[in-house]
């Protein structure tokens, strides 16, 4: 039951209050990842989703749908969930999700729009890698024109969404191929913040097998801040976006403003290369 549920959010939402809409992962296949390995996919039945908007606090201004992939309950239902959020929680300027790609194909754009504008107003999505290789690798279920493609989808409904990605997913040797490859990819789109994760090889995933039977051989931590260098180097948004290394993945935290702030993440992020060939 999604009550006793481990709930996994954003850092950026810590502070949010949270509305249970899915349990476990609808999908539940990536290499990588054994966050719900052993939960039963289960959609929270909207009447309890509404007892629970009319417990909350009236001036409530955000709100963080607890889940995966809320997404996944197609538009019919998200539409209705917004419903009762505007009802019962009338100041609530802002509803946040994680999202799937393979989700995101469920809705038109028209659909997207009617969801933003009843105040869905933030996605945050797991791109990983701007290599399709490493997406079948890692299992991820879509391509990168696929997500391109679905990314300027949300463009055009005008709903705000931040870019996760994942640095060392490619694995030895592989770094800064793949980090050309995921800035080619995130700059044919507009995102409020591209959020960086260090990959981290998961108890019971099918990732760890591989490394166990010498099928993958991760990066080093060098390799991996050179990583993140030539995706700074690279990355060329249209429109200020914030680039985010503050998860506690991370090798380095960082955060600054593209491309105002460039030369100043850049200048951090070689000290940290150089501090580690020192050391080493």
């Amino acid at each position: 039951m999604y009550g006793s549920d481990a709930i996994h959010y954003p850092q950026d939402e810590m502070t949010t209050v949270l509305l249970p809409v899915t349990s476990g992962c609808i999908y539940n296949k990536c290499t990588f990842c054994s966050m719900y390995k052993d939960e039963e996919y289960y959609e929270v039945p909207l009447p309890d989703i509404e007892k629970q908007l009319m417990n909350m606090y009236v001036y409530t201004d955000k709100i963080f749908l607890v889940g995966s992939d809320p997404m996944s309950i197609g538009f019919k239902k998200m539409k209705q969930l917004l419903d009762m959020v505007h009802l019962h929680l009338p100041y609530c300027a802002c509803v946040a999700s994680y999202a799937a790609i393979r989700s995101i194909f469920k809705y038109s754009v028209e659909e997207l729009s009617i969801l933003h504008d009843a105040g869905l107003r933030l996605l945050y999505i797991g791109f990983e890698t701007g290599r399709d290789d490493i997406l079948k690798l890692m299992n991820k279920g879509h391509t990168v024109e696929q997500a391109v493609q679905q990314a300027k989808k949300l463009n055009e409904a005008n709903l705000a969404f931040n870019t996760i990605i994942m640095y060392g997913i490619a694995g030895e040797g592989e770094s800064v191929d793949n980090a050309i490859a995921t800035a080619k990819m995130i700059n044919q789109f507009t995102t409020d913040r591209v959020i960086t994760m260090n990959l981290v090889i998961m108890d019971r995933s099918k990732l760890r097998e591989k490394v166990k039977n010498h099928e993958y051989i991760t990066s080093g931590r060098k390799e991996r801040l050179i990583e993140i260098k030539t995706l700074l180097e690279n990355l060329e948004p249209e429109q200020p976006t914030i680039f985010d290394t503050t998860h506690p993945t991370n090798l380095v935290r960082m955060k600054g403003v593209l491309p105002e702030e460039r030369r100043r993440l850049l200048r951090e992020i070689r000290n940290h290369i150089k501090a580690h060939s020192r050391d080493n």
